[in-house]
């Protein structure tokens, strides 16, 4: 198992803690996080970590308007549906949002709603896989583990800059 290193940064949605190893991303995580949501093997803080810093300066980009795509090796820990629903995630064009049953649609499977919903809400890897772009079909904001008002902001953010 490689060794998981992480450190805090500030942003506009609060303090974010940054989770890696030496060659990828495997959590961006919320100030307010339920431990259960997203399992991680035991960390190290580590501020000079250069996939820490890779991470930090791309999500400050991304907070100033700077920037709309991620450039980063991503190392997604989860199960192969999830999987899918998260590199689903990343197609999602910035500015813009998707339903649940869209994703499921995209996946070969509208009844998958509830599924797709539920690898939404493990994402790990938020902001950067944009679970914050999926809303319910009726365009309401639900379910996010940052919380609804992050939710806002993220999405508030990239329609005043697209």
């Amino acid at each position: 198992m490689m060794q998981l290193v992480y450190m805090y940064m500030d942003s506009p949605v609060g303090a974010l803690k940054l989770v890696a190893h030496d060659q990828a991303l495997v959590a961006v995580m919320w100030d307010n996080e339920d431990h259960k949501r997203v399992r991680l093997a035991e960390l190290v803080e580590d501020r000079q970590h250069p996939m820490l810093h890779k991470v930090k300066q791309q999500l400050e980009e991304y907070f100033a308007g700077q920037r709309q795509q991620f450039d980063l090796p991503l190392d997604f820990q989860g199960t192969a549906f999830q999987q899918q629903v998260w590199q689903a995630l990343l197609n999602i064009p910035y500015g813009e949002t998707r339903s649940y049953k869209e994703i499921a649609v995209q996946l070969g499977n509208e009844k998958a709603v509830r599924a797709v919903g539920a690898a939404n809400g493990k994402n790990p890897i938020s902001i950067i896989a944009p679970c914050h772009r999926v809303i319910g079909s009726s365009g309401a904001l639900v379910g996010f583990a940052g919380g609804l008002d992050k939710k806002q902001i993220l999405l508030s953010l990239e329609q005043n800059k697209a």
